[in-house]
């Protein structure tokens, strides 16, 4: 099955620099579950962030998707997409060196 790497980046940099609201963060609990049960049901492989908190700062996931549809149909679910919190850049990706992360 495909791999898929998705780039998600704060629509608001103030979320980062000074904190995020409350809908913010309900929003960001809501898409770590998503996450979550992607990752249950095998669809996800990582994902994280960088750990700084300012203009550069992004969010990544690798999944597998049957297709580039079924891909961008699991970024548009994701609920810090549907709410504007996070863009989101999908791009085909190959994994070079697969379980190299503890």
């Amino acid at each position: 099955m495909p791999s898929f790497l998705l780039i998600l980046r704060a629509t608001r940099l103030e979320m980062l620099t000074q904190g995020p609201t409350d809908a913010e963060r309900e929003t960001i609990a809501a898409h770590f579950a998503y996450l979550t049960k992607l990752q249950a049901d095998g669809t996800l492989s990582l994902a994280g962030r960088t750990t700084n908190s300012d203009e550069r700062t992004l969010g990544i996931a690798i999944f597998q998707a049957a297709d580039e549809a079924a891909a961008r149909a699991l970024v548009a679910a994701d609920p810090c997409v549907t709410r504007g919190v996070m863009s989101a850049e999908l791009l085909p990706f190959r994994v070079a060196i697969p379980d190299i992360l503890v």
